[in-house]
């Protein structure tokens, strides 16, 4: 078992990487908008090149008033875009970040749950060779591990 995550990540670290997201979700949540599933799938989404048709429609728009229809809100418009515009490199800066802490808490947890699992199976093999204090760590563990039937808290009755 090659393992490749080999320098923890100092707590004071974490705690500053935390407490710096924690000031990035203050920050925007006065702005922030909740969407429901049905309103995230309904919406017409803005990719990279959408972004730059609303961009040179927004300008256009800006530099020729007279071929702005009046139902259509010039001010929110610009409020929209500018944020759609703006948010743009944030959440990309966000999704490069997230797709660090993705890959590493992806590797730390598949070798770190390696490591468990031999420790696992060097238990079980112990317990069944009863060597003292195996059957009860193995006992302990067996019920912990994943996929492992419970019994259910409530039976119903």
């Amino acid at each position: 078992m090659e393992n490749k995550h080999l320098e923890a990540i100092p707590a004071d670290v974490v705690k500053q990487v935390h407490d710096k997201l924690n000031e990035v979700k203050t920050l925007l949540l006065p702005y922030a908008t909740p969407l429901t599933p049905t309103e995230r799938r309904d919406l017409p989404k803005m990719g990279e090149k959408s972004l730059a048709f609303v961009e040179k429609s927004y300008d256009f728009a800006v530099e020729n008033p007279p071929l702005v229809p009046s139902y259509l809100n010039m001010q929110t418009f610009g409020v929209d875009f500018s944020d759609a515009h703006g948010l743009w490199t944030v959440r990309n800066d966000a999704s490069q970040v997230y797709e660090m802490l993705d890959d590493n808490v992806m590797l730390s947890g598949s070798e770190s749950y390696q490591a468990a699992l031999v420790f696992y199976n060097a238990v079980k093999a112990a317990a069944a060779h009863d060597v003292p204090g195996a059957k009860a760590i193995y006992e302990e563990l067996k019920q912990r591990f994943p996929g492992h039937k419970r019994k259910p808290l409530y039976n119903g009755e």
